[in-house]
């Protein structure tokens, strides 16, 4: 990320823990952009362009009272009637272009010395990102500015694996999520190490719509295990692939939006765009 853009993104990240934090006094537009010593004008500008959408509009994304109303709204959302009759639009489900593959136990075993991975670093709107992946898919995406640390904690998975720095393929349909138009966006296949029960979670993630949020017990029942809320929390923790596999769509039962393995901050950030790209 350029320094520029690193330094917008940061306003942009301390200006939405504003707006968490106050939500319920509705801040204006000139008190957020007091908050981070910017003129209105100016701030509105970058916010705009970041998000696609105005201060004010995406502060009813991030609030919990919005969170609550997700929570409770059963009707199908415009977007819902688009993806039942089959139309295609830029604020398609990207969900649907998603598939997984669990590794077999030849493929990890050993800490993974029959793999040879790909890594590369890349931006996002939500920050700085590692991803790699194994001639099969994507077997990990992570949010982190410390190139160093973002490929120890890749190497600390798979410790015997061969690594290669090289943006593949795989990479660079996977980062095509993050552009605006999906009309072309191809299958983007995930090779994950994991549990079955965890591949039954991190696949039950993908069926939460964009812009829409689950709860915990909601999953657990989903996955046919309604007493095992703790179980899944514990498995959407552990889920390698940032974005592509959505656990930040998982919140608190009462509206909060809870942790988030890159950062409850970035998770409020994403929560919010993309509930402005897609009711904007």
């Amino acid at each position: 990320m350029s320094t520029q853009s690193q330094i917008d993104y940061n306003r942009i990240a301390k200006a939405i823990e504003y707006i968490q934090s106050n939500f319920r006094l509705q801040p204006s537009l000139e008190e957020v952009a007091e908050n981070i010593h910017l003129s209105p004008a100016h701030f509105q500008k970058i916010f705009t362009d970041w998000a696609g959408t105005s201060p004010k509009k995406f502060l009813q994304f991030i609030s919990l009272e919005h969170a609550k109303n997700l929570l409770k709204e059963e009707k199908a959302s415009l977007f819902d009637a688009a993806y039942e009759t089959g139309f295609s639009s830029t604020s398609r489900l990207h969900d649907l272009f998603v598939k997984i593959e669990g590794m077999s136990p030849a493929e990890y075993k050993n800490g993974g010395k029959s793999l040879t991975i790909h890594y590369s670093f890349s931006e996002s709107p939500f920050g700085n990102l590692l991803v790699a992946s194994t001639e099969k898919g994507i077997c990990y995406m992570a949010f982190e500015d410390d190139k160093e640390k973002a490929f120890g904690e890749l190497k600390q998975k798979f410790p015997n694996a061969s690594f290669i720095e090289k943006q593949d393929t795989l990479q660079k349909n996977a980062l095509s999520i993050f552009d605006k138009d999906w009309t072309k966006l191809n299958t983007i296949k995930l090779h994950l190490k994991g549990t079955d029960f965890q591949l039954k979670v991190w696949e039950s993630l993908l069926t939460i719509p964009m812009g829409k949020l689950s709860t915990y017990g909601s999953l657990a029942e989903k996955i046919g295990n309604p007493k095992a809320s703790r179980a899944v929390g514990t498995a959407i923790g552990s889920n390698p692939v940032a974005f592509l596999i959505p656990c930040h769509r998982v919140i608190q039962s009462t509206g909060h939006l809870g942790g988030y393995r890159w950062g409850s901050e970035r998770k409020q950030l994403i929560v919010g765009w993309e509930g402005s790209h897609i009711y904007s």
